[in-house]
Protein backbone atom coordinates (compact mmCIF):
# COMPACT_ATOMS: atom_id res chain seq x y z
CA UNK A 1 0.00 0.00 0.00
CA UNK A 2 0.92 3.84 -0.62
CA UNK A 3 1.98 5.81 2.12
CA UNK A 4 -1.62 8.03 1.78
CA UNK A 5 -0.63 10.84 4.00
CA UNK A 6 1.10 12.67 1.25
CA UNK A 7 -1.15 12.42 -1.40
CA UNK A 8 -2.79 15.80 -2.92
CA UNK A 9 -6.54 15.11 -3.88
CA UNK A 10 -8.77 16.99 -5.19
CA UNK A 11 -12.67 16.25 -4.79
CA UNK A 12 -15.65 17.42 -7.04
CA UNK A 13 -18.71 17.33 -5.60
CA UNK A 14 -17.07 17.26 -1.97
CA UNK A 15 -20.18 19.24 0.25
CA UNK A 16 -22.17 16.50 1.01
CA UNK A 17 -22.99 12.34 0.40
CA UNK A 18 -20.42 10.21 -0.62
CA UNK A 19 -18.01 13.44 -1.67
CA UNK A 20 -17.94 14.87 2.35
CA UNK A 21 -17.79 11.01 3.70
CA UNK A 22 -14.84 10.85 1.18
CA UNK A 23 -13.36 14.14 2.45
CA UNK A 24 -13.54 13.20 5.98
CA UNK A 25 -12.18 10.00 5.74
CA UNK A 26 -9.01 10.99 3.90
CA UNK A 27 -8.36 13.95 6.12
CA UNK A 28 -8.45 11.05 9.08
CA UNK A 29 -5.97 9.40 7.05
CA UNK A 30 -3.57 12.60 6.94
CA UNK A 31 -3.77 13.72 3.18
CA UNK A 32 -4.06 16.51 1.66
CA UNK A 33 -7.69 18.07 0.30
CA UNK A 34 -8.93 20.40 -1.80
CA UNK A 35 -12.70 20.36 -1.86
CA UNK A 36 -14.89 21.62 -4.60
CA UNK A 37 -18.90 21.93 -4.82
CA UNK A 38 -21.04 24.54 -5.80
CA UNK A 39 -22.71 25.31 -2.35
CA UNK A 40 -20.12 27.44 -1.20
CA UNK A 41 -21.20 27.73 2.52
CA UNK A 42 -21.26 24.01 2.71
CA UNK A 43 -18.27 22.96 1.27
CA UNK A 44 -16.23 25.85 3.78
CA UNK A 45 -17.89 24.54 6.35
CA UNK A 46 -16.71 20.84 5.95
CA UNK A 47 -13.45 22.28 5.14
CA UNK A 48 -12.97 24.28 8.29
CA UNK A 49 -13.63 20.80 10.12
CA UNK A 50 -11.07 19.00 8.80
CA UNK A 51 -7.83 20.41 9.19
CA UNK A 52 -4.85 22.66 7.98
CA UNK A 53 -4.34 20.83 4.66
CA UNK A 54 -8.13 20.77 3.98
CA UNK A 55 -9.11 23.94 1.46
CA UNK A 56 -12.01 24.58 -0.75
CA UNK A 57 -12.88 26.59 -4.08
CA UNK A 58 -16.32 26.92 -5.14
CA UNK A 59 -16.74 25.18 -8.18
CA UNK A 60 -19.90 24.17 -10.69
CA UNK A 61 -18.50 21.32 -12.68
CA UNK A 62 -20.01 22.37 -15.71
CA UNK A 63 -17.97 25.58 -15.92
CA UNK A 64 -14.49 24.91 -17.10
CA UNK A 65 -13.48 28.04 -15.89
CA UNK A 66 -14.52 27.46 -12.03
CA UNK A 67 -12.73 23.89 -12.79
CA UNK A 68 -9.30 25.22 -13.73
CA UNK A 69 -9.91 27.35 -10.58
CA UNK A 70 -9.95 24.29 -8.20
CA UNK A 71 -6.34 22.93 -10.58
CA UNK A 72 -5.11 26.23 -9.68
CA UNK A 73 -6.07 26.09 -5.97
CA UNK A 74 -4.36 22.53 -5.62
CA UNK A 75 -0.80 23.31 -7.16
CA UNK A 76 -0.45 27.06 -5.30
CA UNK A 77 -1.05 25.27 -2.03
CA UNK A 78 0.55 22.03 -2.63
CA UNK A 79 2.37 21.67 -5.92
CA UNK A 80 1.14 18.80 -7.24
CA UNK A 81 -1.96 17.17 -7.88
CA UNK A 82 -2.33 13.16 -7.05
CA UNK A 83 -6.10 12.26 -7.42
CA UNK A 84 -8.60 13.85 -9.01
CA UNK A 85 -12.32 12.42 -7.78
CA UNK A 86 -15.03 13.45 -10.15
CA UNK A 87 -18.08 12.93 -7.92
CA UNK A 88 -20.75 15.63 -8.46
CA UNK A 89 -24.22 14.11 -10.46
CA UNK A 90 -27.49 14.18 -10.33
CA UNK A 91 -30.19 11.28 -10.88
CA UNK A 92 -33.28 12.77 -12.53
CA UNK A 93 -36.23 9.88 -12.96
CA UNK A 94 -38.95 9.20 -15.36
CA UNK A 95 -39.87 7.82 -18.85
CA UNK A 96 -38.60 9.08 -22.05
CA UNK A 97 -42.20 9.49 -23.01
CA UNK A 98 -42.36 12.48 -20.67
CA UNK A 99 -40.27 15.04 -22.44
CA UNK A 100 -38.31 15.90 -19.72
CA UNK A 101 -35.49 17.91 -21.82
CA UNK A 102 -34.58 20.05 -19.28
CA UNK A 103 -33.43 17.54 -16.98
CA UNK A 104 -32.04 15.54 -19.74
CA UNK A 105 -29.88 18.26 -20.44
CA UNK A 106 -28.56 18.76 -16.80
CA UNK A 107 -27.73 15.16 -17.03
CA UNK A 108 -25.84 15.53 -19.89
CA UNK A 109 -23.89 18.89 -18.81
CA UNK A 110 -23.15 17.87 -14.82
CA UNK A 111 -23.03 13.71 -15.31
CA UNK A 112 -21.11 13.30 -18.30
CA UNK A 113 -19.82 16.80 -19.08
CA UNK A 114 -18.42 17.37 -15.58
CA UNK A 115 -16.69 14.34 -15.26
CA UNK A 116 -15.01 15.93 -18.82
CA UNK A 117 -13.98 19.43 -17.80
CA UNK A 118 -12.65 17.58 -14.79
CA UNK A 119 -10.53 15.08 -16.68
CA UNK A 120 -9.48 18.11 -19.34
CA UNK A 121 -8.06 19.91 -16.30
CA UNK A 122 -6.05 17.78 -14.70
CA UNK A 123 -4.78 15.73 -17.38
CA UNK A 124 -1.80 18.55 -18.58
CA UNK A 125 -0.39 18.15 -15.16
CA UNK A 126 -0.62 14.52 -14.67
CA UNK A 127 1.07 14.00 -18.16
CA UNK A 128 3.99 16.21 -16.76
CA UNK A 129 4.28 14.34 -13.45
CA UNK A 130 4.17 11.21 -15.56
CA UNK A 131 1.77 10.29 -12.55
CA UNK A 132 -1.60 10.21 -11.34
CA UNK A 133 -5.38 9.25 -10.72
CA UNK A 134 -8.52 9.72 -11.84
CA UNK A 135 -11.47 8.74 -10.20
CA UNK A 136 -15.05 8.69 -11.16
CA UNK A 137 -18.24 8.06 -9.08
CA UNK A 138 -20.35 5.85 -11.73
CA UNK A 139 -23.29 4.04 -10.77
CA UNK A 140 -24.91 0.30 -10.83
CA UNK A 141 -26.75 2.05 -13.37
CA UNK A 142 -24.23 2.34 -15.58
CA UNK A 143 -24.02 -1.42 -15.55
CA UNK A 144 -27.71 -2.52 -15.72
CA UNK A 145 -30.51 -0.19 -17.50
CA UNK A 146 -34.16 -0.46 -16.05
CA UNK A 147 -37.17 1.45 -16.84
CA UNK A 148 -37.59 5.30 -15.79
CA UNK A 149 -33.87 5.74 -16.07
CA UNK A 150 -32.83 5.57 -19.62
CA UNK A 151 -31.08 8.74 -19.84
CA UNK A 152 -29.57 8.68 -16.47
CA UNK A 153 -28.31 5.02 -17.50
CA UNK A 154 -26.86 6.76 -20.36
CA UNK A 155 -25.33 9.36 -18.79
CA UNK A 156 -23.48 6.31 -16.52
CA UNK A 157 -22.41 3.86 -19.22
CA UNK A 158 -20.79 7.12 -20.63
CA UNK A 159 -18.43 7.95 -17.77
CA UNK A 160 -17.41 4.19 -17.88
CA UNK A 161 -16.41 4.40 -21.50
CA UNK A 162 -14.63 7.31 -21.10
CA UNK A 163 -13.12 6.21 -17.80
CA UNK A 164 -11.64 2.81 -20.07
CA UNK A 165 -10.78 5.36 -22.84
CA UNK A 166 -9.02 7.63 -20.25
CA UNK A 167 -6.98 4.02 -19.16
CA UNK A 168 -6.13 2.93 -22.71
CA UNK A 169 -5.04 5.91 -23.79
CA UNK A 170 -2.82 7.49 -20.80
CA UNK A 171 -1.29 4.09 -18.95
CA UNK A 172 2.03 4.86 -20.97
CA UNK A 173 2.42 8.75 -19.10
CA UNK A 174 1.47 6.37 -15.57
CA UNK A 175 -2.11 7.89 -15.34
CA UNK A 176 -4.80 5.71 -14.12
CA UNK A 177 -8.15 5.06 -13.87
CA UNK A 178 -10.61 3.73 -11.71
CA UNK A 179 -14.58 4.06 -11.05
CA UNK A 180 -16.75 3.62 -8.40
CA UNK A 181 -20.29 2.26 -8.99
CA UNK A 182 -22.57 2.05 -6.15
CA UNK A 183 -25.86 0.45 -5.58
CA UNK A 184 -28.50 2.90 -4.03
CA UNK A 185 -26.87 4.92 -1.47
CA UNK A 186 -29.08 6.58 0.95
CA UNK A 187 -28.00 9.82 0.29
CA UNK A 188 -28.87 13.75 -0.92
CA UNK A 189 -28.83 12.41 -4.53
CA UNK A 190 -32.31 11.72 -3.92
CA UNK A 191 -33.40 15.27 -3.71
CA UNK A 192 -32.48 15.25 -7.47
CA UNK A 193 -35.11 12.89 -8.85
CA UNK A 194 -37.32 14.96 -10.14
CA UNK A 195 -40.51 13.32 -9.27
CA UNK A 196 -42.04 13.07 -5.72
CA UNK A 197 -43.55 9.80 -5.30
CA UNK A 198 -40.54 8.42 -7.22
CA UNK A 199 -38.61 10.04 -4.44
CA UNK A 200 -40.71 8.62 -1.73
CA UNK A 201 -40.31 5.14 -3.03
CA UNK A 202 -36.48 5.32 -3.10
CA UNK A 203 -36.50 7.01 0.42
CA UNK A 204 -38.73 3.84 1.68
CA UNK A 205 -36.21 1.04 -0.16
CA UNK A 206 -33.50 2.74 0.99
CA UNK A 207 -34.80 2.58 4.89
CA UNK A 208 -35.00 -0.65 4.89
CA UNK A 209 -32.11 -2.90 6.41
CA UNK A 210 -29.94 -4.52 3.52
CA UNK A 211 -31.49 -2.16 0.91
CA UNK A 212 -29.02 0.71 1.04
CA UNK A 213 -25.43 1.88 1.12
CA UNK A 214 -23.75 5.13 3.07
CA UNK A 215 -22.23 7.12 1.67
CA UNK A 216 -19.04 6.13 3.83
CA UNK A 217 -19.54 2.92 2.54
CA UNK A 218 -18.77 4.06 -0.41
CA UNK A 219 -15.77 6.55 0.47
CA UNK A 220 -14.26 3.10 1.76
CA UNK A 221 -14.12 2.15 -1.41
CA UNK A 222 -12.85 5.31 -2.37
CA UNK A 223 -10.14 5.18 -0.22
CA UNK A 224 -9.28 1.64 -1.31
CA UNK A 225 -8.57 2.57 -4.64
CA UNK A 226 -6.01 5.37 -3.43
CA UNK A 227 -4.52 3.69 -0.90
CA UNK A 228 -2.94 0.93 -3.82
CA UNK A 229 0.62 1.58 -5.25
CA UNK A 230 1.44 3.06 -8.49
CA UNK A 231 1.48 -0.39 -10.45
CA UNK A 232 -2.07 -1.15 -9.72
CA UNK A 233 -5.02 0.17 -10.72
CA UNK A 234 -8.54 -0.61 -9.60
CA UNK A 235 -10.24 -0.03 -12.75
CA UNK A 236 -13.54 -0.38 -10.82
CA UNK A 237 -15.25 -0.81 -7.68
CA UNK A 238 -18.83 -2.16 -7.91
CA UNK A 239 -20.55 -2.46 -4.97
CA UNK A 240 -24.47 -3.33 -3.63
CA UNK A 241 -26.58 -3.29 -0.63
CA UNK A 242 -26.80 -6.71 0.09
CA UNK A 243 -30.57 -7.30 -1.07
CA UNK A 244 -30.63 -4.74 -4.05
CA UNK A 245 -31.63 -7.09 -6.79
CA UNK A 246 -30.44 -5.34 -9.86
Amino acid sequence: MTVISEKVIIIMGASSGIGEASAKLLASKGTKLVLAARREERVKALADTLGKDVFYQKADVTDRQQVQKVIDLALEKFGRIDVMYNNAGIMPQGNLAKLEYKSWQEMLDINIMGVLNGIGAVLPIMQKQQAGLIISTDSVAGHVVYPGSAVYNGTKYAVRAIMEGLRQEELENGIRSTIISPGMVASELFSTVGDESTEAALRETAGKAGFSLSSEDVAQAVLYAIEQPEHVTISEVLLRPAKQSI
